[in-house]
């Protein structure tokens, strides 16, 4: 965007809200812009893609995703997002408006900074850092321009346009790399890809810049700085800058190593490590230090690092250019102090400690408002002396339901009483399908719930004539329907089948139909008066009970009245209650025992027989006619 066009800016109301005061600088996406949000009457940043990068959608893309990542982030070191809108052809961000300087600013002033002094200005940079990565962002872009203080002596991080989601975290277009090349870790230059490690090694280099005044990998071109990057290692410190104590030098050789895994894992833990090196230093190390390099001039700041996008796939092997005798003099002269930088970093930190003592006050939103209850929230901001409105919950998949998703001003945004803080509610996490479990055992079923993130809900039971015993039958809500994570979902288990109601049916039909179930039927017979024959007058278990595939049920079916005819023949019922004829039986008083049985069995009665001895003495019954099936019973005698 050249000059003119940007000054026609100034003077508009963008999107009908957001006023345009002044221009505050121009970079290669954007320019940025003072501006009042006339709604909110508050001043603002405006930061507006340049029209000739609106016809590219990748980067049109990447730019809205700018507005999406840092506006997640809600840390008071964290430059914080308000808005992103389109009007007409210019597509832009709106920021908090943060007036000071620059990190950059600073070691122009004053060259370099004192160990201490460099290790208290990593620490709120780090905290910014360290939030974004537990959000799974990259910043990608970690260097002193991106730095900003403000006239409290806040520190915030800037410019999250390169951040990207750690698990996206890819070339954006083939083979080019993005990023300032004096800052790259050695993987941005050969492959393009970046996770939190990479913003530690940029991290890493800032420290030494900040100790040092100047940049560890210094050449002619930035293809050839990048090229150092990859071959050539981060020196510590104290070989530039003698007197560097080896906590600092530690703190930047680990956090630049060429291999990722020996670096801290992230910003928080490299944070950690480098508090713990701060604490270790006397408070008056700075000034001791100064004294003993007895110096009194101003250093003279280290150029400004390349910037450039490059192509990964180009970059040649044989391009490391000797360090000239002018960078070695160059690199011993940043040995010596300023008591003029001592007197501003001193003034510095001060104004960084005085807002961080204050900034738990009610006059700015409270920082820890993300992820409180909202009625605590809410109390907590009344309490303070500020207004507060309840907006539309929206879902979170970081904070949980209930809870303050964001607010607006954002949290450790300065604001003044009486003002309106918006709260916006978490209505838990973004909705999902939920898994088909049905026919699986209760273990494996609610295992695969918990891995897609499910809350688990209550188990209950219910029988069921397709689902086995102890199978799941179904949930609530049903499969593929999509429901917050946050909502539990119920799960339904089969008790086993119902045991039908059979008393009243037919005893051959009620058989098959426990058959047909795959139980297995026992059929017993029974006469009961006043109620039809062949059928079920009882069952076991009874109805309802749930019953499983392979289990024994009892049936028992009314046996058919008697038949008595009047003619030369009598006729009985069978063990099956079904008519047969009375035939005669033959009288075996005498006979042999055995000789006895078969004869009786023979003519298709069954035999008892009892006592001791060889023969027969008596016989019940001993003559006349008897049903073909019924039992007569032998007494045996000597």
């Amino acid at each position: 965007m050249d000059t003119t066009v940007a000054d026609l800016l100034v003077g508009r109301v963008l999107d009908g809200r957001y006023r345009i005061e002044s221009r505050i600088a121009r970079g290669g996406m954007a320019t940025v812009y003072v501006a009042r949000d006339i709604r909110l009457d508050r001043i603002v940043a405006i930061k507006v893609m340049h029209s000739a990068l609106a016809a590219d959608e990748d980067f049109v893309a990447r730019f809205i995703g700018e507005a999406k990542a840092a506006a997640a982030l809600s840390h008071p070191n964290v430059v914080a997002v308000y808005d992103q809108r389109t009007d007409g052809e210019h597509v832009f961000l709106v920021m908090e408006y943060v007036e000071g300087a620059t990190l950059r600013d600073t070691l122009t002033a004053v060259g370099r900074l004192g160990p201490r002094a460099a290790l208290e200005i990593m620490q709120p940079v780090l905290a910014a850092l360290g939030a974004a990565h537990r959000a799974g962002l990259v910043h990608r872009d970690v260097k002193p321009e991106n730095v900003l203080i403000n006239e409290d002596g806040q520190v915030k991080v800037a410019d999250f346009g390169l951040a990207r989601a750690e698990s996206a975290s890819k070339l954006t277009k083939t083979g080019v790399i993005i990023g300032t090349v004096g800052y790259l870790a050695p993987e941005q230059v050969v492959s393009g890809t970046a996770d939190v490690r990479s913003d530690v090694y940029a991290a890493g280099v800032m420290l030494f810049e900040l100790v040092t005044g100047r940049l560890p990998h210094q050449a002619d071109t930035a293809l050839a700085v990048a090229y150092k990057h990859v071959n050539e290692v981060v020196p510590p410190p104290s070989s530039v800058a003698p007197g560097i104590p080896q906590a600092v030098d530690d703190l930047v050789t680990d956090a630049t190593s060429h291999d990722p895994r020996r670096r801290p894992r992230d910003a928080g833990q490299f944070l950690a490590e480098v508090a713990e090196a701060f604490n270790g230093l006397p408070r008056d190390f700075d000034r001791r230090a100064a004294e003993a390099a007895g110096t009194t001039a101003v250093m003279e700041s280290a150029a400004p690092p390349h910037t450039a996008v490059l192509d990964a796939g180009t970059l040649p092997r044989e391009m490391a250019p000797a360090r000239t005798r002018a960078d070695r003099a160059a690199g011993a002269a940043t040995g010596r102090y300023a008591l003029v930088a001592v007197g501003v970093v001193v003034a510095v930190i001060f104004g960084w400690a005085v807002w961080y003592q204050t900034s738990g006050q009610y006059d700015h939103v409270p920082e820890k408002i993300i992820g409180m209850r909202l009625e605590d929230a809410r109390s907590a901001l009344r309490d303070g002396g500020l207004d507060v409105r309840v907006a539309k919950a929206v879902y979170s998949d970081r904070v949980r339901k209930g809870e303050v998703a964001r607010s607006d001003p954002p949290a450790g945004a300065r604001v003044a009483k009486g003002e309106t803080v918006t709260l916006t509610p978490s209505r838990g996490r973004t909705p999902r399908e939920v898994p088909d479990v049905e026919g699986k055992p209760l273990d494996e079923a609610r295992r695969t719930l918990r891995d897609k993130g499910f809350t688990l809900g209550q188990t209950s039971t219910s029988t069921s004539q397709t689902v086995a015993k102890d199978r799941v039958i179904g949930t609530d809500p049903p499969a593929g329907e999509r429901r917050s994570p946050d909502e539990p979902v119920d799960i339904v288990v089969s008790s086993g089948m119902s045991m039908p109601g059979l008393i009243g049916t037919g005893g051959d039909a009620a058989a098959n139909q426990l058959r047909s179930m795959g139980l297995e039927v026992k059929v017993e017979k029974r006469k009961v008066d006043g109620r039809p024959a062949d059928t079920v007058i009882s069952q076991d278990p009874s109805e309802g009970t749930g019953v499983s595939r392979g289990d024994k049920v009892t049936i028992v079916v009314n046996k058919r009245d008697c038949i008595v005819d009047a003619g030369p023949f009598q006729f009985g019922c069978d063990d099956d209650g079904g008519a047969t004829r009375n035939i005669p039986v033959p009288d075996m008083t005498g006979r042999a025992v055995d000789d006895a049985r078969a004869a009786l069995e023979d003519s298709g009665f069954k035999v008892t027989v009892a006592g001791f001895g060889g023969k027969v003495r008596f016989q019940n019954p001993s003559s006349g006619q008897a049903p073909r099936g019924s039992t007569i019973t032998l007494v045996r005698g000597p």
